[in-house]
């Protein structure tokens, strides 16, 4: 691990630990810096502010989470990338279990800390949208944008829901097996609503035969595809 990172990490640690003994509010910038052992400046060189001091970096991780979105191949069903994209959040927090426990505590405590969070992490779900609208011939992507809007905040719900549950425990159990469990759940819910259909017939045997010019896109091929199975 880099010096950088040593040294951001232990500012995280010290901002939320004088927060949780002291309060958020009586905790200074200059307190955090000499319990993690830095300079004051050194603090600005990692964070704006103490909010972002308490919170993961979530500007890097979205900046993860949207070239994971962009790279993703055309011929996945977009619900199913964009639960795979929301692991990458889950895995933010899971790589430290006891600073994630600690700040789970001092959020609840706080509520100007819970509403900056909401704000911070409310961004994932306009990338998801983005992305699902994307995805669309773009003469649809008004018929379908209720139904993007409504399946990126179920899926940024499940998530939250299965990390709230799980930090409550103390970060005891498997968290990502928990997170699976609850993207199968939604993904197989909504993925009829999605793809435009009612319902799906896992057991039909009919066949559908899509013709397209050779040296077409993959991605338009898969869009041809979703089209053809609509009707």
């Amino acid at each position: 691990m880099s010096t950088r990172r040593d040294a951001r990490r232990e500012l995280m640690s010290a901002a939320i630990g004088l927060s949780l003994d002291a309060g958020f509010d009586q905790t200074t910038v200059d307190e955090i810096a000499r319990t993690a052992g830095v300079a004051r400046r050194t603090f600005f060189r990692h964070f704006r502010s103490k909010e972002d001091a308490i919170f993961p970096n979530h500007e890097e991780c979205l900046g993860r989470v949207t070239q994971f979105l962009e790279s993703a191949s055309p011929l996945r069903p977009p619900l199913l990338v964009v639960a795979d994209a929301a692991a990458i959040v889950l895995d933010m927090y899971v790589e430290d279990p006891e600073t994630a426990v600690k700040r789970y505590e001092l959020t609840r405590r706080v509520p100007a800390l819970r509403e900056w969070e909401i704000a911070a992490t409310s961004r994932y779900q306009r990338a998801f949208v983005r992305y699902m609208d994307g995805r669309r011939e773009e003469a649809d992507r008004e018929t379908f944008r209720l139904r993007h809007e409504v399946a990126a905040a179920a899926i940024v719900a499940a998530h939250n829901h299965v990390l709230r549950t799980w930090l409550r425990t103390g970060a005891h159990g498997d968290v990502r097996a928990q997170f699976n469990a609850a993207m199968t759940e939604v993904t197989t819910a909504l993925r009829p609503w999605i793809d435009g259909r009612a319902t799906v017939d896992e057991s039909s045997s009919e066949v559908v035969v899509v013709l397209t010019v050779k040296g077409t896109p993959l991605w338009k091929v898969a869009e041809e595809i979703e089209a053809a199975t609509r009707h």
